[in-house]
C-alpha cells in the first residue's frame, strides 16, 4: 500500500524546484550546494537555518554542500572567525564535501573573469569618488546617470586594472564596473562596481593583492567555479539575482540556479552582528559565548544541544516571505530534547531549612532516585537523606490557599523519594521572617508507600542540609524584555537605543546546595534540577566550585507571567 498525496509530507518550494531540476537532468541529474559565511563574526541562530538548509538538502538528494569562506574584505576577516564557523558546523553535525573553500582561492581566475568582462566591453574602470557614484547612480524613483568614465577604450581600462593590481593607486581611488543600464528599475544592475583598490592584510593571502572583489562578483563566480548546482540565498539577495545570472551569462561559465528563502527573524533577540558586538565591547556581555548571546557559541555555553537546533530549524520551516518566529518555539525545541536525555538531580534554589524532629541527629540514610523516567535505562542514584535538609522557600506557605498542594502548617507532603513529612512548627526571626520549619516524618512511608496505601497531593524536591556542596547556579533569561527590541516607543527620547530594551534580569547568580553527584559531573553535561528547569555545567566549573547555567524553565515562564498581569488588569 502506497503513501496517499494527502498524507505525505508537504514539499517546500525549495525542494519541489530542485525535484524539478533533477527530473529534467539538468546539471547532469547532480545536486551541488554550499554554505558561503563570511568570516567577519560567529554564527548565530539565524545562521543555523542557512546550515541546516544547505546541509540538509544535499544530504537528501544524495549530493555534497561545500564549506566555501567568502572572505574578500580584508578588513573585517579575521581566522578566529573562520575557526569559530568550521567548529559550529560540526557542532551541528554537518560535515561539508571535501576541503574547506575559500574565495581568496580563486583570486587569479576572478582577477581573469574581470579582464574578460573589460576586453568584450562588459565593464571599464571608473575614478569617481564614492559620493560621486552615488550621486550618478540615481534613486528608487530617478534613473542613474552614465558618468564620465563608463565609454573610456578598453585598452586604457586594461592598462588601469593591470596598475591597480599592481598598487600604484590609492584606496577608493580607481573601482571596475560592470557596464550594464544606468537606467534599470533595478538599482543593482546601475554599473555595479566589481573590484575595488584595497590595501589591506588579508588573512590568507597576506599583502599579494591590492584590489578586492566585491561580494556580488566573487560570490556567483566561486560558486561557478565549484560546479554548485543550486545557490540557497536570503531573501534580501532576490534583488540581486538578474546581477548573479548577467556576470554567467556574460562570461559564459557554468551558471548555477540562485534561489532565495526568508531569513530567521526572532523574537526578543538581535542578530545584527554590529550590534552584539556592541553589546560585547560595552561590557553588558561577557563575551561572544555568553549565554545570552543568540551566537551558537552562546547557545552551546548555556546548554542548547545540536538536536535541539536542528529541531527548531525544521519546524520553523521555509518561506519565500519575511515574518518573526516565537523564541518559545526555540525554547520548546531545547525541552523537548533534554526532557528524553537529560538525567535529573535535585538542587534547591531559595532554600529554606526544614528540620525533622522526629529522624535521628547523626543519621545519613541513602535513597533510591530514578535518573530519567523517560529513559528506562538510565537506571537510579543513591541521594543523601539527614534530619535537616533545605526546600524551596516557594514550596512553603503558613497560610496557603485552598488550592495550594505544597506545604503548610498541619499538612502532609511528600519528600521526593524519600518519605512523607507533616508540618508542626515554624521559626521566625526578630523581624517576623520565616527560617526554618518543624516536620515530623512517617518512617513507614519510605519511597512514598504507606501501610495503610493513603496517597499525598504534593510531592516537593529537598536536599540534604549537611551533605549537600555549594554550587553557583546563573539563572541566565531571555536577553530582551519585548518582543521587538529595535521598536523604539512612541514617546521614547531623541537618544533611545535598544539597550533600553535589555531585559534588567536577564541574568541572576545565586548560590544552591545540590545533589553532591553534581560536583563532579564534566564540563559541557545536561541535567534537570527537578521541578525547576534545565541547567548545564559551566566551562568556568570546578570540583571545588561547580557552576550551572540555567538553558530553560520546565515551561514557559513568560506565557505564565503574561496570563497573570492580563488577569491582574
Amino acid at each position: 500500500m502506497t503513501e496517499s498525496d494527502d498524507t505525505k509530507p508537504r514539499r517546500n518550494f525549495i525542494q519541489q524546484a530542485i525535484d524539478e531540476d533533477v527530473a529534467a537532468g539538468k546539471y547532469g541529474g547532480q545536486v551541488h550546494m554550499r554554505f558561503p559565511p563570511e568570516p567577519n563574526g560567529y554564527p548565530h541562530i539565524g545562521h543555523a537555518k542557512a546550515i541546516c538548509v544547505n546541509f540538509g538538502l544535499a544530504k537528501e538528494f544524495g549530493g555534497a554542500c561545500n564549506l566555501r569562506f567568502d572572505d574578500t574584505n580584508p578588513v573585517k576577516e579575521e581566522t578566529e572567525y573562520v575557526d569559530a564557523i568550521r567548529d559550529d558546523i560540526s557542532w551541528l553535525g554537518f560535515e561539508w564535501h571535501e576541503e574547506i573553500l575559500y574565495a581568496s582561492d580563486y583570486f587569479d581566475q576572478l582577477y581573469q573573469f574581470a579582464v574578460k568582462l573589460i576586453t568584450d566591453g562588459n565593464a571599464y574602470v571608473c575614478e569617481l569618488s564614492p559620493e560621486e557614484t552615488r550621486e550618478y547612480r540615481g534613486t528608487l524613483t530617478e534613473p542613474g546617470r552614465n558618468g564620465p568614465y563608463r565609454d573610456r577604450p578598453v585598452e586604457e581600462s586594461l592598462d588601469l586594472f593591470a596598475r591597480m593590481k599592481a598598487g600604484e593607486f590609492e584606496n577608493g581611488s580607481k573601482t571596475v564596473r560592470a557596464k550594464i543600464d544606468m537606467a534599470s528599475p533595478n538599482l543593482n544592475m546601475r554599473d555595479p562596481v566589481m573590484y575595488r583598490v584595497l590595501n589591506a592584510n588579508h588573512h590568507r593571502t597576506g599583502d599579494a593583492w591590492c584590489i578586492y572583489p566585491m561580494y556580488d562578483f566573487a560570490h556567483g563566480q566561486s560558486d561557478s567555479i565549484e560546479g554548485i548546482t543550486h545557490s540557497l540565498c536570503s531573501l534580501e539577495f532576490e534583488n540581486h539575482r538578474p546581477l548573479y545570472d548577467w556576470f554567467c551569462e556574460k562570461l559564459e561559465i557554468h551558471h548555477p540556479r540562485q534561489i532565495e528563502f526568508a531569513r530567521l527573524n526572532m523574537t526578543n533577540t538581535i542578530t545584527s552582528k554590529r550590534k552584539l558586538r556592541e553589546l560585547v565591547e560595552s561590557g553588558r556581555l561577557s563575551g561572544w559565548d555568553d549565554p545570552r548571546m543568540p551566537t551558537l557559541r552562546g547557545l552551546r555555553r548555556r546548554g542548547y544541544t545540536p538536536a535541539s537546533i536542528r529541531s527548531f530549524c525544521d519546524t520553523v520551516g521555509l518561506a519565500k516571505y519575511n515574518s518573526t518566529v516565537d523564541i518559545t518555539l526555540l525554547e520548546n525545541a531545547i525541552r523537548d530534547d533534554l526532557n528524553k536525555t537529560a538525567p535529573r538531580y535535585m538542587a534547591v534554589l531559595r532554600p529554606l531549612k526544614m528540620v525533622i524532629t522526629n529522624y535521628p541527629e547523626d543519621q545519613v540514610e541513602m535513597v533510591s532516585a530514578v535518573n530519567n523516567p523517560e529513559d528506562p535505562d538510565a537506571g537510579r542514584r543513591d541521594v543523601p537523606f539527614t534530619r535537616e535538609v533545605f526546600i524551596e522557600q516557594d514550596d512553603f506557605r503558613e497560610e496557603a490557599p485552598r488550592k495550594f498542594f505544597r506545604l503548610t502548617v498541619g499538612k502532609e507532603v511528600r519528600l521526593r523519594y524519600a518519605y512523607y513529612v507533616t508540618c508542626t512548627a515554624v521559626v521566625k526571626d526578630d523581624a517576623g521572617e520565616i527560617t526554618e520549619v518543624h516536620c515530623s516524618y512517617d518512617p513507614e512511608s519510605r519511597g512514598g508507600k504507606t501501610p495503610d496505601g493513603r496517597k499525598v497531593k504534593g510531592t516537593i524536591h529537598w536536599v540534604s542540609a549537611t551533605e549537600s556542596p555549594r554550587a553557583e547556579v546563573r539563572l541566565y533569561d531571555r536577553l530582551f524584555s519585548t518582543d521587538n527590541p529595535e521598536s523604539k516607543p512612541a514617546d521614547a527620547a531623541e537618544d533611545w537605543t535598544l539597550l533600553e530594551n535589555l531585559n534588567p534580569d536577564s541574568l541572576e547568580v545565586i548560590e544552591a546546595p545540590t545533589e553532591p553527584a553534581l560536583a563532579q559531573l564534566p564540563v559541557g553535561t545536561q541535567v534537570q534540577f527537578e521541578r525547576l528547569g534545565y541547567f548545564c555545567v559551566d566551562p568556568d566549573s570546578t570540583p571545588d566550585r561547580p557552576v550551572f547555567n540555567r538553558t530553560v524553565t520546565l515551561r514557559d515562564s513568560w506565557a505564565r507571567m503574561e496570563k497573570q498581569m492580563a488577569q491582574k488588569k
